[in-house]
């Protein structure tokens, strides 16, 4: 087992090297450059575009919000918690400066995902939309490329119970343990019960779950922040500064920080940021295929939205509250170095907010993986598969909650990033009709959308 796990370490430092984050950054950056800065220019239109999507403008199962949204839970969990504080506490403050680079390219890369999900999704046998990497690389790419779509998918369908489902349940069952007493079987058998009710019930009872719960967790969480950070407004200025400092130059030990050299501020900031928006790495498009979408460019436009706020927006309150706050110096890391920032500032009670946003955010995160792993698992075996791994699904998060999970989280880390390979590469191939299709859609004045016809 030792030899196993030292093997997948090994993979796992290739897979999240620099290499990766070249690859990451790299096609980000040439289709933010390919789409002449569009996503950027045009974040207006797309929050606009999510406000009229609340209500469907196509053929679909979920509203554009919706599709938003489920992505969205996915996406806001302990990344934005936990990731932040480890990127800081590795790579000094600026790591976030990085982050934020990392969002910028990956609003591009979210874009061409959602794009080329809805261009080349299919309806499979009960008349629902199935789209992503898999389904973009087998009905946009040519057959020798088609080993990468069960690739991709192979990746996810594992990936998925261990990034999504199990660590989720370990992180909720340890973090209401050590603040609330709560024994961690009982943990695991409440959100066992709370996702079942939820997930058994596919995409349309995930997305109106998420269409209430998303909102109301992200907001609540970015106004306590921001509190935090009013509380310490006489720091941010200060904060601000050493994002943008470190950014380029090493970060000195200070306290209980050993220090960073500036490649480190690069490398876990690049990382971190990944882990949390997962620009790049494919899942958030599987959402964004089953939206009654009026086509590819509009979702597109709505699906870029999802890095920005979960990026530029929450873990940008996470990050300056940690450095405002001072305790990016104490030492601590990860989830507890977040709970210590609020707690310091707000005392009596800001480490239960953190422990509470927590574990709201990974429960939020098991539902919007449940349906990213059922449609790569669909993809392999057909609808027949959807209730057995919606079963299996729910009976994994007690165990997750109650195990050691030490390797698995080490496999899925490894599994999730290998997952952005595939799907790089098909967008990198793909560009040409992505640059394409938004280059008719603005031309028309956003009336018209070009042929979205389902595959067969």
């Amino acid at each position: 087992m030792e030899a196993l796990s030292n093997f997948v370490g090994w993979i796992n430092g290739i897979v999240w090297g620099p290499l990766m984050l070249v690859l990451i950054l790299g096609v980000g950056l040439f289709l933010q450059v390919g789409l002449k800065l569009m996503p950027i220019l045009k974040i207006g239109k797309g929050f606009s575009l999510l406000w009229n999507g609340r209500t469907a403008h196509g053929d679909g199962q979920i509203t554009p919000f919706q599709a938003l949204m489920t992505s969205l839970s996915a996406t806001i969990g302990t990344g934005n918690i936990a990731g932040v504080a480890t990127a800081v506490f590795l790579g000094g403050p600026g790591a976030l400066f990085w982050m934020w680079m990392t969002a910028l390219v990956g609003m591009a890369t979210k874009y061409a995902e959602a794009v080329c999900a809805v261009k080349y999704r299919e309806q499979d046998e009960l008349g629902n939309y199935v789209g992503g990497p898999m389904y973009y690389i087998k009905n946009g790419l040519g057959k020798g490329w088609y080993w990468l779509a069960p690739a991709f998918a192979g990746f996810g369908a594992i990936a998925a119970f261990g990034i999504g489902n199990t660590v989720q349940a370990n992180g909720v069952a340890d973090v209401l343990n050590t603040n609330f007493g709560i024994p961690e079987i009982g943990t695991g058998v409440v959100l066992m019960i709370l996702t079942g009710g939820v997930v058994l019930g596919g995409i349309s009872r995930i997305g109106a779950v998420a269409e209430k719960l998303v909102p109301l967790m992200a907001v609540s969480y970015i106004l306590i922040g921001l509190l935090v950070l009013l509380l310490n407004a006489g720091e941010l200025g200060n904060a601000l500064s050493l994002v943008f400092t470190h950014a380029f130059t090493p970060s000195a030990a200070e306290g209980g920080f050993a220090g960073a050299a500036v490649w480190a501020a690069i490398r876990f900031g690049v990382a971190r940021g990944v882990f949390s928006n997962e620009a790049g790495l494919g899942s958030a498009p599987i959402a964004h295929a089953a939206a009654e979408t009026a086509g590819p460019v509009n979702q597109g436009l709505i699906a870029m939205l999802g890095t920005f706020i979960d990026t530029i927006i929450v873990c940008s309150i996470t990050g300056l509250a940690i450095i405002a706050s001072g305790a990016w110096t104490s030492g601590e890391s990860g989830a507890a170095l977040t709970s210590l920032a609020f707690e310091t500032t707000l005392p009596g009670f800001g480490g239960y907010l953190i422990a509470i946003s927590l574990s709201v955010f990974a429960f939020t995160t098991i539902l919007g993986w449940s349906y990213y792993g059922e449609k790569c698992v669909e993809f392999f075996l057909g609808v027949k598969s959807l209730v057995p791994f919606r079963i299996l699904w729910c009976i994994a998060v007690p165990l997750g909650a109650t195990a050691n999970l030490g390797f698995i989280w080490l496999l899925a880390d490894t599994l999730n990033a290998m997952m952005a390979i595939p799907n790089l590469i098909a967008l990198a191939l793909l560009s040409p009709v992505v640059f394409k299709v938004t280059k008719e859609f603005f031309a028309s004045g956003g009336a018209t959308e070009p042929d979205q016809t389902p595959a067969e």
